[in-house]
């Protein structure tokens, strides 16, 4: 294991920083328990000539933990539920897939 990998892995580990979550691929079955971080920056979207704030959530998950999420996969992290929205993002290293999801009501 690289240098950088025990980083990512020490990062997850990390109770002020990481969580368990149950993942989902499809949203569908019992769930295969992962560890995350997750993320909630404020983000700028252009409309026109005017700009709005609007909250987003992010999911960092290794690589190591799920070869392929995709869009409509769900991650369940302390009884609340997100569906990833969007195709997921490798880091540079190839170590993490950040996840944009939305909370389900």
């Amino acid at each position: 294991m690289s240098a950088f990998g025990a980083a990512i892995d020490a990062i997850f580990a990390d109770g002020n920083v990481g969580e368990d979550a149950l993942w989902r691929s499809g949203g569908a079955g019992a769930g295969v328990p992962v560890r995350v971080v997750r993320k909630s920056p404020d983000s700028v979207v252009g409309f026109g000539d005017s700009r709005a704030l609007l909250p987003s959530v992010l999911i960092d998950v290794r690589r190591s933990d799920i070869a392929e999420p995709a869009a409509g996969d769900t991650f369940e992290i302390a009884g609340d539920l997100y569906e990833v929205i969007a195709a997921p993002l490798s880091d540079g290293l190839g170590l993490v897939w950040t996840c944009e999801a939305a909370k389900q009501a």
